[in-house]
């Protein structure tokens, strides 16, 4: 890592998690040089507590993040509710969070766009929480530099381990401790980050340091790290080494060595994952139209093609790979079935490949129309297709150290060959043509090649790196005996062990390499068959080459001297695991000249292998002198001796072929008859097999039928899930299934607005979880459900606002009509609230204004009677009451019943008096309905008063307004009156007049009485 300051921190947690924050921030100086980002979703309750935290122990603002909010250290952020968040060129940016479908991982989304963003400047923080969140995301920031903590056990443990836990067994913490030591840590991180790289030696000595570490590794995972690049293999060692704090590369070793943990975390750091969806397009193309069409020409539905992908990561080739074929089988009527091995030794990395979920930042490289087509989205992540995920086959497998697969069409392995060095490459790129059928291709990297098995590979693209593997010549297929030296003992490479050999090897060790080398006899190691599986040098004096295909059977290769003692003492050794030994006479140069050999057979002791192996020497004795001139060269006694002794081997020799050809026909005889015997039996078995065959063939007939069966309730429960699934998304009604205990079963997505539920909530109790509605006697209404049978139906309202719902528990019964269990449903019936609340406004409204208007109709008929000479005129005025009192409530209805200005009310009610007569003076004002039915019927009778002959003629009332402080005063003066009528007329106005509130008085004035109506306005 480079600098990092200033640091930008992301601390991931549940909504439980404000202890875990606070012991955070109750360590943490004020002078940090920091930024904060809390990714959690926090009630306004909880971002309360949260602001009064963080104040009481430091002096940094706490934010809420908003669109482009820039991130400046020494501040703390806060992701605000129902949002998720990502940041781009150091500012924050909010998405909206679908209420039905959340997202489930928004630490997850936050840390990924953190490293992308910041790179190593960056530093991920799991504190308590459920589920797996933040487990992908601190992969991603370990990945690009960054450095990542997780909240440990000891100390102020988390009140739920799950989220640092998981994160912790995905390989992507660097620490794992408590909180209240987290601040410090980072302070050293902050400080380390500045020094100069600790790992900078000759290049003997990093070559040195590489062997020590890999050999602890080696003795503790099972992997074998010497092989790699030197310049990768120190690099990640360096890192190690400044988030550990070790200043020399020899404290790093003793470390390494005093802690097992460390080993495992160095491991987890040396995998590499850096991959990518369709990484480097073009080569994908060239992929798609040189190979894969050349793949599906002329395969049928009964035959398969085979893919490996080795060192895949966490998937983004394979699926890459699956994509790019399942465009092509769209086109073939009857396409073959295909399968995708993709195989990598970090387990934790197959996890996340298996589930197929990438956030949106992952899928650059995926183009609109596929990412739509092959992808599901989930929140803001993305999930791949069944299609495609179906293809893929993931499996733990190491191509260094396990047998290869074989009979494969394809090879894609990119960018794994570049970690290598020289030797690796040379035991890699064997074992992939030995997985390759004849003709098969390899799909390298970029920066990749096969420049020095040419013999093996042809090149199809060489700027794509796609190449062909070369033809097998009819020879038998073998693993690389490099692969069938790891095979032997995975724990260490025949590469490994020769750069461990050479390394530091003693001078004893040279010298007895160089006389095995130079003068030691000839030898071979051959197994019980005679197959040879080691040959030393000078051999060739012994053994040739046979005609034909290659073979490497000892007797075979023999020279035709050695082949019937070879044989006999080869067979001599087997028998009594002990020594033979055989005096042979070479012949050369056509019979005359010779020499003496002497073979030896003995069993090899060795671990390598359950076979038996033995060894075969060949012992030059002397150079062999022609029988007829030791004779005439040697005395009559020596020559009679030399003959003698001639003839005694000789009959030894045919004495142990004639002992040899005994034994032989004996074995011949008994195989004979255990040959007939068993070939009785095979008859009879074969019979039996016959019989089992038939019987076999009805069951595949039975199995056929039953998996067709299977295959269509398997399609139509699918389709049933799906058509549920889309139920429970379109009508949005909250639905919780749970047992007699509370313990959830499933949900419907929109639960998830009123229990924040997750689907690693299911198993667990309902009362667990924080709810938004108050309902206090949620356990014991459902025990009584549980109990009786019957449902419940209550109406709540939400914590958070004044909505409505209710809330139906019914009883949920299995096939046998028994009661397994109680169904929660949630329905939103705020609207059905608010129209239950208006219509009971209504009644009382509608209430109050027919009794308002009985009472008016009884005051006007007490007022008509009262002034009405004869029956006529009483009904002449009573009908002029009515009429006006109905052209108010006229003006009322037009209004909506709601305000009615004072201007058109006194044209309504001066209906009986020629408006040309009135004079105006008024300003606007509003009145309700009740103050607007009163004051109209007033204004009429006064009017009709006028009407009557209280005013002169030719005269017109002044009428006036005005507002003053919330009271309306109205001004009526009539011009040649009295006051003593006004006020009779007036005083049979009282009662409406107290009804309003109001206060009346008359005056006399030069130009006539005066009555001033001072009312207080309605709101």
């Amino acid at each position: 890592m480079t600098a990092l300051q200033p640091l930008v921190v992301g601390i991931g947690a549940s909504a439980g998690g404000i202890p875990a924050l606070e012991g955070f921030f109750r360590s943490l100086d004020d002078e940090c040089g920091m930024a904060f980002v809390i990714v959690t979703h926090l009630s306004p309750d909880r971002k309360s507590m949260l602001d009064r935290i963080v104040a009481r122990y430091t002096r940094m603002p706490v934010l809420t993040a908003t669109d482009g909010l820039r991130v400046e250290p020494e501040h703390v952020y806060v992701m605000p509710e129902g949002r998720f968040m990502t940041i781009r060129d150091g500012a924050l940016w909010l998405h909206e969070d679908d209420p039905v479908r959340r997202e489930r991982k928004p630490v997850d989304v936050f840390f990924a766009a953190l490293a992308e963003d910041q790179g190593d400047h960056a530093v991920g923080i799991v504190l308590s929480g459920g589920d797996s969140d933040g487990t992908l995301g601190v992969r991603f920031i370990k990945e690009h530099g960054g450095v990542t903590l997780a909240q440990g056990r000891d100390g102020s443990a988390p009140a739920n381990p799950e989220m640092p836990e998981n994160a912790r067994a995905s390989g992507g913490i660097d620490f794992f401790e408590p909180v209240e030591q987290m601040p410090a840590r980072l302070m050293q991180i902050r400080r380390d980050a500045v020094t100069p790289a600790p790992l900078d030696h000759e290049q003997e000595a990093s070559a040195q340091v590489q062997q020590e570490i890999a050999k602890i590794l080696r003795s503790r995972t099972g992997r074998d790290f010497s092989g790699y690049k030197a310049k990768t293999f120190l690099r990640r060692v360096a890192r190690r080494m400044k988030v550990v704090g070790c200043a020399t590369p020899e404290a790093y070793l003793q470390r390494l060595r005093d802690e097992p943990d460390e080993t495992a975390e160095l491991f987890r750091d040396l995998l590499i994952n850096v991959t990518g969806f369709f990484r480097d397009a073009e080569a994908f193309e060239a992929l798609r139209t040189q190979v894969i069409a050349r793949l599906l020409d002329g395969r049928g539905a009964d035959e398969a093609i085979r893919i490996w992908v080795p060192g895949c990561a966490t998937g983004e080739e394979v699926y890459s790979l699956g994509i790019l074929l399942h465009e092509a089988l769209n086109d073939i009527a009857h396409p073959p079935r295909v399968q995708l091995f993709a195989t990598d030794i970090d387990e934790d990395a197959l996890t996340v490949a298996r589930a197929g979920r990438f956030p949106a930042q992952l899928l650059t490289g995926v183009s609109p129309e596929r990412r739509q087509r092959f992808f599901r989205k989930d929140g803001a992540a993305f999930v791949i297709c069944k299609e495609v995920r179906d293809m893929c086959i993931f499996s733990p497998h190491s191509v260094i150290g396990d047998p290869p697969f074989s009979r494969m069409d394809l090879v894609s392995c990119r960018n794994l060959l570049i970690y290598m060095d020289a030797g690796l490459q040379d035991q890699v790129i064997p074992t992939f043509h030995y997985a390759l059928k004849p003709g098969g291709y390899l799909f390298l990297g970029s920066a990749e090649g096969v420049s020095r098995h040419a013999h093996l590979f042809g090149p199809i693209d060489k700027r794509s790196r796609i190449f062909q593997s070369r033809g097998h010549d009819g020879a038998p297929r073998r693993l690389p005996m490099s692969v069938e030296g790891m095979a032997l003992n995975p724990t260490a490479s025949p590469h490994s062990r020769r750069i461990i050999a050479t390394a530091d090897r003693p001078l004893r060790k040279l010298v007895e390499a160089q006389v095995l080398d130079r003068h030691a006899p000839a030898h071979v190691v051959v197994t019980t068959e005679g197959e040879i599986t080691f040959y030393s040098s000078n051999t060739g004096r012994y053994l040739e080459a046979p005609r034909g295909a290659p073979n490497r059977d000892l007797i075979d290769m023999a020279r035709r001297e050695l082949r019937i003692d070879l044989r006999a003492a080869l067979r001599q050794s087997q028998k009594t695991l002990r020594p033979a030994m055989r005096q042979v006479l070479m012949l050369e140069n056509e019979g005359h000249d010779g020499f003496l050999v002497e073979i030896v057979v003995e069993p090899l002791e060795t671990s390598l292998s359950s076979e038996p192996l033995f060894l075969v020497l060949f012992k030059y004795l002397s150079e062999a002198q022609p029988l007829l001139e030791q004779i005439e060269e040697a005395a009559p006694d020596e020559a009679q001796e030399a003959v003698e002794r001639e003839l005694r081997e000789l009959r030894e020799r045919l004495q142990s072929i004639i002992e040899e050809y005994e034994t032989a026909l004996e074995e011949l005889k008994s195989s004979n008859e255990e040959l007939v015997s068993v070939n009785e039996e095979a008859q009879s078995t074969n019979e039996e097999l016959e019989a089992s065959k038939e019987e076999m063939q009805s069951l595949n007939e039975e199995l056929t039928t039953i998996n067709g069966e299977l295959s269509s309730s398997v399609e139509e429960l699918d389709r049933a899930n799906s058509d549920l699934q889309n139920l429970y998304a379109a009508t949005q009604v909250a639905t919780i299934f749970m047992d007699g205990k509370l313990v959830i079963r499933n949900f419907t997505p929109a639960a998830s607005a009123f229990f924040n539920l997750r689907d690693s909530d299911v198993g667990r109790p309902l009362t667990d979880l924080a709810s938004h509605l108050d309902f206090p006697g949620l356990e014991a209404r459902v025990c009584e459900v549980f109990q009786t049978g019957e449902g419940f139906e209550q109406r709540l309202s939400a914590q958070r606002n004044d909505q409505s719902y209710l809330v139906r528990l019914m009883p949920y019964r299995d096939h046998g009509e028994g009661i397994g269990g109680v169904v929660v449903t949630i329905v939103d019936v705020s609207t059905l609230a608010m129209a239950e609340r208006l219509q009971r406004k209504l009644f009382t409204e509608l209430n109050d204004r027919v009794r308002d208007l009985l009472a008016a109709a009884i005051d006007m008929t007490g007022g008509a009677r009262h002034g009405a000479a004869s029956l006529d005129a009483f009904a002449d005025d009573l009908t002029k009451r009515l009429h006006g009192m109905a052209r108010t409530c006229e003006l009322l209805i037009e209004t909506g019943w709601t305000t009615v200005p004072i201007d058109a009310l006194v044209k309504t009610g001066l209906v009986e008096i020629d408006p040309a007569r009135i004079e105006r003076t008024s300003e606007e004002i509003q009145l309700r309905p009740r103050q607007a039915l009163q004051l109209g019927l007033i204004l009429n009778e006064l009017a009709l008063g006028a009407g009557r002959g209280g005013v002169r003629e030719g005269e017109a009332p002044v009428i006036a307004w005005r507002l003053e402080e919330g009271w309306m005063t109205l001004e009526w003066q009539e011009r040649g009156g009295s006051s003593t009528g006004m006020a009779r007329r007036i005083e049979a106005l009282a009662t409406r007049i107290t009804a309003l509130g109001g206060l009346g008085k008359i005056r006399d004035t030069a130009d006539g009485p005066l009555f001033a109506l001072r009312l207080p306005l309605e709101t």
